[in-house]
């Protein structure tokens, strides 16, 4: 069965730190691209940041590029997103994503159940 955990949410102060992780299972972790979404009340599903299979190539939105870093490890099957300089508006619930290739261009096929950041004094 494939499954994809977060981890990490939680509250914290604008200017501050949070390191999202998502455990995958149940198929060949290294051989897909992996994405970071974002559910933002009223507004919808925003794409935050991926990495292909190889981590050769990631990719940020603009807002989150130089704040945020995603990364991979293939031998413990996780994805991570070091968030810094957070802001109240990366409120969210964070999600992440399984690629149906290598890719970060294909689509996604699998979302794990999210984890919730808040960003708030």
């Amino acid at each position: 069965q494939v499954q994809l955990v977060e981890s990490g949410g939680g509250l914290a102060q604008p200017g501050g730190s949070l390191r999202l992780s998502c455990v995958a299972s149940g198929f060949t972790f290294g051989n897909y691209a992996k994405t970071w979404v974002r559910q933002v009340p009223g507004k919808g599903v925003e794409w935050v940041s991926g990495i292909s299979s190889d981590v050769r190539v990631t990719y940020y939105t603009g807002a989150e590029k130089g704040r945020f870093t995603i990364s991979r490890d293939n031998a413990k099957n996780t994805v991570y997103l070091e968030m810094n300089h957070l802001k109240p508006e990366d409120t969210g619930l964070y999600f992440c994503a399984k690629h149906l290739t290598s890719s970060i261009a294909g689509g996604m096929d699998t979302w794990g159940s999210g984890t919730l950041v808040t960003i708030s004094s």
